[in-house]
């Protein structure tokens, strides 16, 4: 079941941006911010216009929404989370794995992912 919507307006951006907690990884950065609705994620993507033409950047997105997709089921519910690419990161390392690395990387930091029983 799908329970991640989508950061649309700029107030919502900027609200996560000014108040939420930046983690890094390698070629992605994150801002998470924990909101007042607990049975939603809310996510949001930018990328820069200096960072690539519009083709890559479209791609650099669909990347991170399907990389997010598949981690959305381990992610505990009630943040506010949005990706920038970083300037400095060659858009040619824009592959599956490394971003997934990325984003379990910030998950595990913020502490946000769901711990599995054995």
């Amino acid at each position: 079941m799908k329970k991640t919507k989508m950061l649309k307006k700029n107030y919502e951006f900027r609200t996560v941006l000014s108040k939420g907690k930046y983690f890094s990884g390698y070629c992605i950065e994150a801002f998470i911010k924990e909101n007042n609705i607990k049975k939603n994620n809310y996510l949001g993507i930018a990328i820069g216009s200096k960072i690539a033409k519009a083709t890559k950047r479209n791609y650099i997105k669909r990347l991170f929404r399907e990389t997010y997709k598949e981690l959305e089921n381990s992610i505990k519910t009630g943040y506010s989370i949005v990706f920038l690419w970083k300037k400095r990161v060659d858009t040619k390392k824009a592959i599956y794995e490394n971003v997934k690395k990325d984003m379990e990387k910030i998950f595990d930091k913020a502490g946000i992912l769901i711990e599995e029983e054995q």
